[in-house]
């Protein structure tokens, strides 16, 4: 995997990805005013992505009351997103960084024995669009608690 090549406290860079539930893209201006839970994912309806898709689904409603949305982002393209996101009924977007061009920027683009992959990294963004924390390494099991703690930390 590569470094992560921002920082907390740096802005992240603006994106548009195609993304499902659309139609259309997904960009980060869409999510000015609210906390973004940026996170990268290596496959769609692999074990270990599906655990913490569906964590992240379970807690949906309290990273809401939060003022957060959540937004998942993986190399596949948008018509596995959709049978992935169905097959689950995952009730946030995910965003197809099909050239790995994001996922390259953030420095969490690793290659895989097939294609490139994104790594499992996720970044906190605030209502203004500025890194709060990365998570260079999650656990999908623990990781959709992780981050309600820490937005309830920030939002305070």
């Amino acid at each position: 995997m590569s470094t992560i090549r921002i920082s907390e406290g740096e802005s992240l860079p603006e994106f548009e990805l195609e993304a499902f539930p659309g139609p259309g893209k997904v960009r980060l201006s869409d999510y000015r005013g609210k906390w973004l839970v940026l996170y990268f994912y290596p496959r769609d309806d692999t074990p270990g992505c599906t655990v913490e898709a569906c964590n992240f689904r379970d807690s949906i409603g309290e990273i809401r009351k939060l003022g957060a949305e959540v937004l998942g982002v993986s190399t596949d393209d948008p018509g596995s997103h959709r049978k992935f996101s169905e097959k689950y009924g995952l009730n946030f977007k995910l965003a197809s960084d099909a050239t790995g061009s994001l996922s390259s920027a953030l420095g969490v683009l690793k290659e895989g024995a097939s294609r490139p992959t994104a790594g499992r990294s996720t970044f906190l963004v605030d209502p203004q669009g500025t890194v709060r924390r990365i998570y260079p390494k999650v656990s999908p099991d623990s990781h959709s608690g992780q981050i309600l703690s820490d937005l309830r930390t920030l939002t305070r």
